[in-house]
């Protein structure tokens, strides 16, 4: 399969062809079986990545630095860019490209906006999109994606409900598009409080191929989903602590909820659940994938990404 990834950025998944996927999704199954048979290789021998984390991060930053050693690279790792010349007031463009003449491609996290992409007009090497602001989160995307065609391999036609906070969730307006690129027939339910909606671009975006429901109640939409994915209200967004106070605990998805859904049904979530959108109570149930699937899909997605970036 042809590899038109190479030496490419990936800020946005509008960048991304329903080829691109194919090809990564390949790769991942590899990585996964690659992981659990052997660890890793090195395929990434002599490589080295930047992880510039203008913002904190868990789960995208140790999944990208394993990644990145599972398959033998080295790694530039600043989760906060505490101690750096970023403190002094150096400017963005230029730790870039301090970071881009030491590394061989850069994992960029900005609470701003378009700052992953305001990078690439510097970077001397790759630029992948880790989460700016309340952006875009592609990586996130391929790994949700992943899991979503991987569980439902044979269903032609999925309803996926993505609900909380619609209008600052970065890792849904990257989801909502990507989902748009496979072949299968996707019915949105955008379940949010009417502040939270999805933007309208993106939701003017999917009307064009796929049937939309929106409401604020999320017991309207449990019944007809195959898909349930949850997301935390930004606390980081809000500029008035009382609106988010109002706002953070919005829905609560529980097992008395969850009496309404298919069998077949599964729970997602980009993590972290900060205000109980989703009940402990469901941690381990088998319908559950955010803290079993996901998470290993994403190591899986990012060590695929990191391989088809830096080798032909």
């Amino acid at each position: 399969m042809k590899n038109s990834l190479f030496g490419q950025d990936l800020t946005t998944v509008d960048s991304l062809e329903a080829s691109d996927l194919a090809l990564i999704f390949q790769k991942t199954d590899r990585m996964k079986k690659l992981t659990v048979e052997k660890g890793g290789d090195d395929s990434l021998k002599g490589k080295i990545g930047a992880f510039l984390f203008f913002e904190p991060s868990t789960r995208t930053f140790s999944s990208f630095i394993t990644a990145m050693q599972r398959l033998g690279g080295g790694i530039i790792p600043l989760n906060g860019m505490k101690n750096t010349s970023v403190e002094k007031g150096e400017s963005f463009e230029h730790t870039v490209r301090v970071f881009s003449t030491y590394a061989d491609c850069l994992i960029i996290r900005h609470p701003e906006v378009g700052y992953p992409t305001k990078a690439t007009q510097v970077s001397a090497v790759p630029v992948v999109n880790a989460g700016d602001g309340p952006g875009e989160h592609p990586t996130q995307a391929l790994l949700d994606v992943y899991t979503i065609v991987r569980r439902f391999p044979d269903k032609k036609e999925l309803t996926v409900t993505l609900a909380g906070d619609l209008k600052f969730g970065r890792t849904v307006h990257s989801l909502a598009k990507l989902l748009l690129k496979t072949d299968k027939k996707i019915n949105f339910n955008l379940v949010s409080p009417e502040m939270l909606a999805m933007p309208y671009e993106i939701t003017v975006k999917i009307k064009k191929s796929s049937s939309v429901f929106e409401t604020s109640k999320l017991s309207e939409t449990i019944s007809v989903s195959d898909v349930i994915y949850m997301t935390r209200v930004q606390k980081e967004r809000f500029e008035n602590p009382a609106e988010y106070e109002k706002l953070k605990s919005f829905y609560r998805l529980d097992k008395s909820l969850l009496t309404r859904a298919k069998k077949e049904v599964i729970i997602m979530h980009p993590l972290p659940i900060a205000a109980n959108e989703i009940s402990h109570e469901l941690d381990d149930d088998p319908r559950s994938l955010y803290l079993k699937d996901q998470l290993k899909n994403g190591l899986a997605v990012r060590m695929a990404l990191l391989d088809v970036i830096l080798n032909p």
